[in-house]
């Protein structure tokens, strides 16, 4: 294994909210991004692409993106990784807490990270480099079409402007971001509404 060493990505949806779960990887390790739901299915994930998961990232606390962490964390070993804010929420302990500007060590790479607060206390999403584009992984933070749910002023407020300030003025338009739920999408397709998010307040 080297630092030179190109990143994979593979992908599966888990349990009847559509929860989608990212194996990032070498041809040796695995980094799962959310063990939202049904064990087994995440395991064999990193069976087929041939790799041990050595990490685990929680985007955020809720419920529906953990039900499968207790039983990963405890099946691999894994070093568990999550926001400082969320952190305390979570149903296994956190062996690394992230704050903005971190960044996780894995397969010989500097993955950045930062925090979307507002849909949760603290979400945290990471980048990855594959094929040269930057891959963002967001949990619920960031739609196709919108920001994640929020529930007061104050949290949309929070989240449209660390979104815009630690995402959009960030990375280029080519930049893929991939949701907790559903399709992926671009910095370049969603930014041109920024101003329509803030005006609706979602």
């Amino acid at each position: 294994m080297t630092a030179q060493e190109e990143l994979q990505l593979k992908h599966i949806s888990v349990s009847s909210m559509d929860n989608n779960c990212y194996l990032l990887h070498d041809e040796h390790e695995g980094l799962l991004i959310d063990a939202a739901d049904n064990p087994d299915d995440l395991l064999a994930l990193a069976e087929q692409a041939g790799v041990t998961i050595t990490a685990v990232l929680t985007t955020h606390r809720h419920n529906d993106h953990v039900r499968a962490l207790p039983e990963v964390l405890k099946r691999t070993g894994a070093t568990h990784y999550a926001s400082f804010l969320d952190a305390p929420a979570l149903p296994a302990p956190v062996d690394v807490e992230l704050d903005q500007g971190d960044h996780i060590d894995f397969a010989g790479h500097e993955l950045p990270v930062f925090i979307l607060r507002g849909h949760t206390p603290g979400g945290v999403g990471v980048a990855a480099r594959i094929d040269g584009v930057p891959n963002l992984f967001v949990g619920d933070s960031i739609f196709p079409g919108g920001l994640g749910k929020t529930h007061s002023e104050g949290d949309f407020v929070r989240l449209f402007k660390d979104a815009k300030e630690r995402v959009f003025d960030v990375y280029r338009d080519e930049s893929i971001i991939y949701p907790g739920h559903g399709d992926s999408t671009t910095i370049g397709q969603e930014r041109p509404h920024l101003d329509e998010w803030w005006e609706r307040r979602w």
